[in-house]
């Protein structure tokens, strides 16, 4: 018996390395075939005005009476053939872009590529539309996101932001440069102001005898430190930067929201939708998908996205990753399940 195991197992390792080696053969085989001249990134595009109508008409028919159904279907293909022969009327477009943003705002990169495509395909009379999602981040990270968002307004495209769920601090550098700003009654918006922090272990290693010496060339090219000894002038220093980072920060809400009380809001505090509205950090109350709900009675909705493309390697990787996640999700709940029955 044991031999059968032992040989079982050599066997079974001996496949092991064979996939592995097609594997890599695979993987060098793609790579040689792509020349090295594959696009790192892939464009997508869905009209939501199909998406919705597909929706509709399912929605319709699982609620008709089966023998209303099959006369349903063909109402609905003899409107899709109307709508072939006849074209469809000019209309503006309306383009969707969607930015999550991290505390490093690591989107932008993908909103600059996004808003040259649609720089490069928007018409006279066209719309692009920013579902914005954001509680803020690094000072420079979020003012380059900012300056991808006043592309649209200076290539005089009509821009709308929605914000469903937050857009404060650098979100709201972002949000402001849009000519409408539309945010669901909860959303939280604003908190314009300037915060930093950072832990002073001086003390703890003066107590044990640990001298950390800080070298700088210039006055002031270090003024507040982790490990040495910070001055009282040294952090007046340092709120002084901050203070101007605030004012630039204001200044650049004033410009794009002329009609601001500036100061009454750039306190540093957030508010709700609703609480937003009547202090004039947003326009009007709404959520993202009733506005574009809105938007196709009229237009066409194109959501827009370039998405980094994953090589092979990458692929296998996530899709182990993914099997590996749901064997142990599935796992966790059988445990559960079985707690449950015993009980």
């Amino acid at each position: 018996m044991n031999e059968w195991l032992s040989e079982l197992g050599m066997f079974l390792a001996q496949l092991l390395i064979v996939a592995v080696v097609v594997a890599l053969a695979l993987v060098m085989v793609v790579r040689a075939r792509s020349g090295g001249g594959e696009e790192r990134s892939q464009i997508r595009l869905e009209e939501l005005n199909a998406r919705r109508r597909r929706r509709s008409r399912r929605l319709r028919l699982a609620s008709s009476e089966p023998s209303v159904r099959k006369r349903l279907a063909k109402s609905f293909r003899r409107d899709d053939k109307a709508r072939g022969k006849q074209g469809d009327a000019p209309r503006p477009t309306v383009w969707v872009l969607d930015f999550h943003g991290d505390f490093k705002a690591s989107a932008t990169g993908k909103l600059a590529e996004e808003v040259s495509a649609v720089l490069d395909a928007a018409e006279q009379g066209d719309e692009v539309v920013v579902r914005l999602e954001s509680a803020g981040g690094l000072v420079h990270a979020y003012g380059h996101a900012a300056a991808e968002m006043d592309r649209l307004r200076q290539a005089g495209l009509s821009t709308t932001v929605c914000v469903d769920k937050v857009a404060a601090s650098g979100g709201y550098l972002m949000a402001c440069c849009a000519d409408r700003l539309r945010a669901a009654p909860f959303a939280v918006l604003g908190s314009i102001g300037v915060v930093a922090q950072l832990p002073n272990v001086h003390r703890l290693l003066k107590r044990h005898d640990i001298d950390v010496e800080v070298l700088t060339a210039g006055h002031y090219k270090r003024t507040l430190t982790v490990f040495g000894e910070n001055t009282e002038e040294g952090r007046q220093k340092f709120l002084a930067e901050l203070d101007t980072v605030h004012d630039l920060f204001k200044r650049y809400v004033a410009e794009r929201r002329p009609g601001l009380d500036i100061e009454a809001v750039a306190t540093g505090e957030a508010w709700h939708g609703t609480e937003a509205l009547p202090r004039g950090l947003i326009d009007e109350i709404g959520t993202s998908e009733a506005y574009l709900a809105e938007r196709m009675n009229d237009a066409r909705v194109i959501a827009l996205s370039i998405q980094a493309r994953r090589g092979l390697a990458e692929r296998l990787g996530l899709s182990v990753s993914q099997g590996i996640e749901r064997s142990v999700e599935r796992g966790v709940e059988a445990l559960d399940a079985s707690l449950w029955q015993k009980r």
